[in-house]
């Protein structure tokens, strides 16, 4: 017979020892420190009959994007299946069908799923925590406001959770340009408990929309000690410290901070491998050259042609990174077996699939074609593809790497009245930062460097 959780939440499981190591990996899940793997093989040894540390398993798993890692999670849910029983809560079958549609490519009905639950069970933390890296990977900034949104008043001050929870509420908020306010609850969520990686996140984005690169440049030094070691989110946080860099054009600070800390044995997922590309891409634009750590960056990818198309950000990065090696081959025969992918009959009704062909393919040909020496061509494939970038995942800052080739191509070729449309946008967004300095130098605006 199962007991509730620590939280009031129904459970399938009358071990405690399983459910305190279910709630162990479940804060890890969220703090990033470590991952969850052992706490939930300490959950099924108390308890092997319990689908839910099956269910977290595969959910992790799946939340990494990792291709090769899907039969390793189908077989977990499929084990999360096998322990379904006529008493199993519905509050674990929800998050088994919702599972069920990650898996298969159905992310938006997966993320509805979550959203009922969350209704019902406001304080499921482990739906807000799947919902919300799901709503990231589509680009859905309104959900990552709205959804903690939605749960933050029915949550209790002193739970362990509640600081990770305001964590995702203030990067919600600062997606959504509430700086002041993601600011804020940021900082209450560090006041709470220090040792919340998404909370100093949300923060640094706030202080790079504001231009804000030597606040942040500090920001993360004086929060170091809690993300720099033993954190999963390491890796972000120091493309973070680079992007603050790289906006006070400072680039042999760029590349101490890639070569140290976005190369080798730091590189253990794709997602890190995406901070490394994309910021080797940015220097890449400025003419540094970057060719024989990008090779050796998609040394060490997966970039098995069976596995082109998973996911169609981390595709996109795959191909910055072979391009800034010169291996403009191997980039075209990867953005041909995406396109393949993505306009299979069983496919194009999956959501990442419908990202690729509409904004993940019009972004690699404009990247290919900046490649191969044609910057108008570049321009003419991505601006199109910049109106609707933030279906394709990732954050203001992460698709700010569009912009940052457009202005490049435009310096480039003869498209100088975008490239000028471009800055004063961004001139308009935040204080002329020696990054905007430098484009605008580069497009030989006179004027527009005299303002």
């Amino acid at each position: 017979m199962g007991q509730p959780d620590r939280r009031g939440l129904p459970t399938g499981s009358g071990s405690a020892a399983a459910r305190d190591a279910v709630d162990t990996a479940l804060w890890r899940m969220m703090s990033f420190y470590d991952v969850p793997l052992a706490d939930l093989d300490a959950a099924r040894a108390a308890d092997d009959g319990w689908c839910l540390p099956h269910l977290m398993h595969a959910g992790f798993l799946l939340s990494l994007t990792e291709p090769a890692l899907v039969p390793e999670a189908a077989a977990q849910l499929q084990a999360a299946e096998d322990r379904l029983r006529p008493d199993t809560p519905e509050r674990e079958r929800a998050h088994h069908a919702a599972l069920q549609q990650v898996l298969e490519g159905r992310w938006a009905q997966a993320g509805r799923l979550w959203d009922q639950l969350l209704q019902e069970h406001p304080r499921d933390a482990l739906a807000l925590q799947w919902a919300h890296l799901w709503d990231f990977y589509r680009g859905d900034a309104s959900q990552l406001r709205a959804r903690p949104a939605r749960v933050l008043p029915e949550w209790e001050a002193g739970d362990p959770l509640y600081p990770c929870v305001l964590g995702l509420y203030a990067f919600g908020l600062e997606e959504n340009h509430e700086y002041a306010a993601a600011e804020d609850i940021g900082r209450q969520a560090l006041a709470a408990d220090p040792r919340v990686p998404w909370a100093v996140h949300a923060v640094a984005h706030v202080m790079e929309m504001q231009g804000r690169f030597d606040d942040g440049s500090a920001w993360l030094r004086q929060q170091q000690g809690q993300w720099a070691e033993g954190n999963g989110f390491a890796v972000h946080l120091w493309w973070h410290k680079a992007l603050f860099r790289l906006e006070a054009m400072d680039l042999a600070g760029v590349l101490r901070l890639v070569d140290k800390h976005l190369s080798g044995d730091a590189l253990q997922v794709t997602l890190n491998r995406v901070d490394a590309a994309a910021m080797l891409w940015r220097l890449h634009l400025h003419g540094t050259d970057v060719a024989e750590r990008c090779a050796q960056l998609a040394a060490g990818w997966d970039l098995d042609p069976a596995h082109a198309g998973h996911y169609a950000f981390n595709d996109l990065h795959a191909v910055l990174a072979l391009l800034a090696a010169d291996d403009v081959a191997r980039a075209e025969h990867w953005v041909a077996r995406c396109a393949q992918r993505a306009l299979a009959a069983d496919d194009v009704r999956r959501d990442n699939h419908a990202m690729a062909r509409e904004v993940g393919l019009p972004l690699m040909r404009g990247m290919l074609a900046l490649a191969r020496g044609d910057a108008d061509g570049a321009v003419d494939a991505l601006y199109p593809a910049r109106q609707q970038a933030q279906r394709f995942g990732g954050s203001h800052a992460q698709r700010d790497l569009i912009d940052q080739t457009l202005l490049a191509a435009a310096a480039r070729g003869q498209r100088r009245a975008l490239g000028r449309a471009l800055l004063n946008e961004r001139r308009m967004a935040k204080p002329a930062t020696p990054l905007t300095r430098h484009w605008i130098e580069q497009l030989g605006d006179g004027e527009m460097a005299r303002a």
